[in-house]
C-alpha cells in the first residue's frame, strides 16, 4: 500500500469519532494501512503489575486509526491538503501541496 503520510507529519482527522482533531503522527503501519496520531483515538487498557517496581492500573493509550481517515496539513499554507510527488533536477523527491503549489517536504 502506498502511503503519503510519514512519521512526525501534522494531520487532521476527517472522519470518525475524533473528526476535526489534529495531531502529530507517532507511527505509521503501511502494510495495515493505519497510523497512530498523538492525542487521538484514546482507549483504556488494564495493565497488570509486573514486578514490584512497575505499577499496574488503567492506562490510556492511542490506538491506530485507518490512514484513509486522516489528511495531511501543509506546513507552508497550514491547510489540509492532498499531495503530489515530484522529482527535482537535483534528484531529490519532494511532496508538493496541491493548494499552495509549494514544496511541502523533501523525502
Amino acid at each position: 500500500m502506498k502511503v503519503n503520510i510519514k512519521r512526525n507529519d501534522r494531520v487532521v482527522v476527517i472522519s470518525g469519532k475524533d473528526r476535526g482533531k489534529t495531531g502529530k503522527v507517532l507511527a505509521v503501519f503501511p502494510r495495515l494501512g493505519k497510523v497512530i496520531v498523538e492525542r487521538v483515538n484514546f482507549a483504556k487498557h488494564h495493565e497488570k503489575r509486573r514486578g514490584y517496581m512497575q505499577q499496574g492500573g488503567i492506562i490510556e493509550r492511542e490506538l491506530p486509526i485507518d490512514i484513509s481517515n486522516v489528511m495531511l496539513i501543509c506546513p507552508r499554507c497550514n491547510r489540509q491538503t492532498r499531495t503530489s510527488r515530484k522529482v527535482l533536477e537535483t534528484g531529490f523527491r519532494v511532496r508538493i501541496c496541491r493548494k499552495c503549489r509549494e514544496v511541502a517536504e523533501r523525502e
